[in-house]
């Protein structure tokens, strides 16, 4: 099992950065991937970013390429999401998951329920 907490939203302007982070816990049986989802009101949950264990390879939404940046620190158990060039459009509830089978090398798709474990989730608005 393992858990995960997200922090570092909140409230910033259009053009703004935020750094989310992600701090997984618990006993991992596998090597999982992480990823980045967020959900607006209304709105479908929207895949933005993964990484596999090794942080090898990484994946990105389109709507997010090149503004966003994924990375992690396994030795902190740590995932992170930096955000630039922020949009009123980008705010939503960020959530972070993760896989419980291996993805040292390698990415599984992009849907959610390739996802097994899940975070609460933090809040990004950003304001124009």
């Amino acid at each position: 099992q393992v858990q995960l907490v997200e922090s570092g939203g909140g409230l910033v302007q259009a053009g703004g950065s935020l750094r989310l982070s992600c701090a997984t816990s618990g006993r991992p049986f596998s090597q999982y991937a992480v990823a980045w989802f967020r959900q607006a009101p209304g709105k479908e949950r929207e895949f933005l970013a993964a990484i596999s264990w090794s942080g090898s390879q990484t994946s990105y939404g389109d709507s997010v390429k090149g503004r966003f940046t994924i990375s992690r620190d396994n030795v902190k158990r740590m995932v992170y999401l930096q955000m630039t060039s922020l949009k009123p459009e980008d705010t939503a509830t960020y959530y972070c998951a993760a896989t419980r089978g291996n993805y040292y090398s390698t990415l599984p798709g992009s849907g959610g329920n390739a996802y097994d474990y899940w975070g609460q989730g933090t809040q990004v608005t950003v304001s124009s």
